[in-house]
This record gives C-alpha cells, sequence and structure tokens, in this order.
C-alpha cells in the first residue's frame, strides 16, 4: 500500500502530568499547546469550536473510561482564552448524551464554564465523495453547527482496533444507534478501520489532546484496568499521536488498522514523528497490558482464518459469574437475528449465549458490557495459526 504523506516529520507534544490536580493539568495543557504554537494556533476569537470527549458510557472519573473532567476543564480554559466559543458532546454507547456527561463529571465542568451541551441526539446525511470507503455520513448536528472541532481522546485498548485513541474518538459524532449499523455493515477490521479514516478526514479536527494520564489496559475500552502513565499527548495529526502512543506501550503501530490505513488515506504519518516536551523513554511501559498477537499473514493464511471463522477468529466470551442479566449485551448487538441473546427455557435465568455463525466479531457486547462480563479469547485452532 503506497503513502499519500510525505516525508516531513509530524510533530507530538509529550508532556509530564501524574495526577488530575486541576492546577497541574492546566499548566501541563499549556505547555503542550505553547510546545506546538500556542492555543491561537487551533482556534480564531469568536469561533464555535465543539470539545469531543471520549464518553463512551457515564462512567466515574476514576475507572479511566472517559476523558477526565479535569483535562476537559484545562483544555477549555486555554481555548477560551484565546477567544473561543466552545460547546462540547459525544454520542454514547449507551443511555443520552447528557447523562453520561452527568455521571463522568463532564456536566458540571461544562456548567462552571458555561460551556453548552451540544446536540448529539439527531444527525443529518453529509456527502463526503472524496471517501476511499464511505462516501456519506450522519452527522450529529452539534458537529455539524460548529465552526471547528477539538478531539479529546482517552488512552484504552479496544478488543477490535487494538487502542482507540485519536482517530477512534470520532465515531462519537455519528449519533445514537447508527454506530451499530457500521459495525454490521463493515465486519472486516480494516474496513471498519477505513470507514473511521474516512469520518476523519471528513470532519478534520484541529488538534487532538489525548489523556493519558491514567489510561485503561486489557479488557477495554470499558471493562480494562486502570493504568497510570502520567502522559498528555497533543498534536493536530491523529496517526502521528496513535503511533506515538503504539510505541509508549511497546505496540507495534503496523499492528493498529486506523493507523496504517490512516497513513494510506493521507490522514497523517507514523513516521517520521518529531517528539516535543519530555522524552517518549520516560513514559515507556512495556508491560502495557494490549493485544500484541499478530493477524495470520496473508495467503494459505488467511484464507484458512476466513475458511474455519468460528474456530479461529478472537471471539467474544461470556463470563457467567460476572453476568448480571442486564441485557446491554443483546440490545447492543447489530446483527439481526441477534448474535448474542438469552437462548433456550431457562430465557433471563440464565446468562446470554453467543451464535458465532451470526457473530461479526464487532465486539459491541465485550466494549459496552457494564459488569466486565464478556472478555475475548481466541479458540485453540486460532492460537496455533497466529504462531504461525
Amino acid at each position: 500500500m503506497s503513502k499519500r504523506v510525505g516525508v516531513t516529520k509530524t510533530q507530538v507534544a509529550l508532556v509530564r502530568c501524574a495526577q488530575y490536580d486541576p492546577a497541574a493539568v492546566d499548566a501541563a495543557v499549556g505547555r503542550g499547546l505553547a510546545l506546538l504554537g500556542g492555543a491561537e494556533r487551533f482556534v480564531r476569537p469568536g469561533e464555535r469550536i465543539l470539545l469531543k470527549p471520549n464518553l463512551l458510557v457515564g462512567g466515574r472519573p476514576q475507572n479511566a473510561i472517559t476523558t477526565h473532567p479535569a483535562l476537559f476543564a484545562a483544555v477549555a480554559h486555554h481555548l477560551q482564552a484565546a477567544g473561543a466559543v466552545l460547546c462540547y458532546g459525544d454520542s454514547p454507547g449507551v443511555g443520552t448524551p447528557a447523562s453520561a456527561a452527568r455521571r463522568a463529571g463532564l456536566a458540571a465542568v461544562a456548567g462552571e464554564l458555561d460551556i453548552s451541551l451540544a446536540d448529539f441526539a439527531n444527525g443529518e446525511a453529509v456527502s463526503f465523495p472524496e471517501g476511499d470507503l464511505i462516501r456519506q455520513f450522519t452527522i450529529a448536528r452539534g458537529v455539524l453547527a460548529a465552526d471547528g472541532l477539538i478531539s479529546l481522546p482517552k488512552l484504552k485498548t479496544h478488543g477490535l482496533m487494538r487502542l482507540t485513541g485519536a482517530v477512534k474518538n470520532q465515531f462519537g459524532c455519528v449519533p445514537g444507534l447508527l454506530k451499530g449499523e457500521f459495525h454490521a455493515r463493515l465486519p472486516d477490521r480494516d474496513h471498519f478501520a477505513q470507514m473511521l479514516v474516512d469520518l476523519n478526514r471528513l470532519l478534520r479536527p484541529r488538534l487532538y489532546v489525548m489523556d493519558g494520564i491514567v489510561a485503561m489496559e486489557g479488557n477495554g475500552p470499558r471493562n480494562g484496568d486502570p493504568r497510570p502513565l502520567s502522559v498528555l499527548l497533543l498534536s493536530a495529526d491523529p496517526i502521528a499521536l496513535d503511533a506515538t502512543v503504539c510505541r509508549i506501550v511497546d505496540l507495534d503501530p503496523a499492528m493498529v488498522p486506523t493507523i496504517t490505513w490512516g497513513e494510506v488515506g493521507g490522514l497523517g504519518q507514523a513516521s517520521p514523528v518529531e517528539i516535543l516536551g519530555d522524552p517518549l523513554a520516560s513514559f515507556f511501559t512495556p508491560d502495557f497490558a494490549v493485544d500484541r498477537r499478530r493477524e495470520a499473514a496473508a495467503g494459505k493464511r488467511r484464507f484458512l482464518r476466513r475458511l474455519v471463522n468460528r474456530w479461529v477468529v478472537p471471539r467474544p466470551v461470556v463470563v457467567p459469574e460476572n453476568c448480571t442479566r442486564c441485557g446491554t449485551c443483546v440490545r447492543v448487538c447489530p446483527v439481526t437475528p441477534k448474535a448474542i441473546d438469552f437462548r433456550g427455557e431457562e430465557g433471563r435465568d440464565a446468562p446470554p449465549q453467543h451464535d458465532y455463525q451470526l457473530c461479526i466479531r464487532c465486539y459491541c457486547c465485550q466494549e459496552l458490557c457494564p459488569a466486565n462480563a464478556i472478555t475475548i479469547e481466541i479458540p485453540p485452532l486460532g492460537r496455533l495459526i497466529h504462531r504461525l
């Protein structure tokens, strides 16, 4: 795959920040913005700027599921000082934007800073003829009403993309259940990544400020474990930023499909990257729990993996002892008939079960389970192929 980008270095600012003390986070964000040329480089006085945090669900800040309120407040403070008029929003996987923002602590901060909640419940179709895969998106009206977008992703692991970062964060600009439709239409990991790249090319966020002060490792993006990394990452290039995260956690950037397809699509570049601020080596965390298993190689092994999908491809698995029978996994499953459902005579008296012949491996059930009752495992034949 040939790249459309040149060889000029793109910049990523790394700033150490060990805790969510508001003054410390504000100073760290100010330093990061200064390294990139100041807030004035990204916003102009009087512009309506949308802050797009990660609000997967309304989780408590200490659980590391969502963008922390202290980072949200710090970025807002510096952009308001540059004259921007701010709004914010996201479309969570479950619940309403307002309820998710309230539970994550962002609504209180927004109220104090006079930042309005944008409309993420309703969308409008937007043509994108330049898309490599997707030529039309339905985008939340709150996004379309803004003059520009500042993305505030959270550093977390992800079942489908390995990492959810700068590129993945914009998926929340697609309102409500339409996100599930993309999972159903694009079950292939590469196609899903191409869609995310096209979405970012359409929206073109001006700046990405990633919350890695406390990241999430393991069974992310909802049920993983908080892991302090003490870092804020800032860049105008989402591919460079996500690739820098990979280098911090000792993951080959080529294993993250949004990075590889992002380079192909001209969204940014994974290398060379100029690191500003604190050295990358000071944040290096090689034992960060993330999926480092390589995909089966091209040719016969890839054909074999497709042929025996049921026995090879990583699949979501219910952990019965953790299951509360809440039915969230059934509701968010995007396929019809449901790949996971309450089956048999026991109904809700027993945990829901997967039908792997229907399952498209989108991992929505694992991503949004509120009880850490769904994990991802590789079947025995799959483990054998991954070792080839």
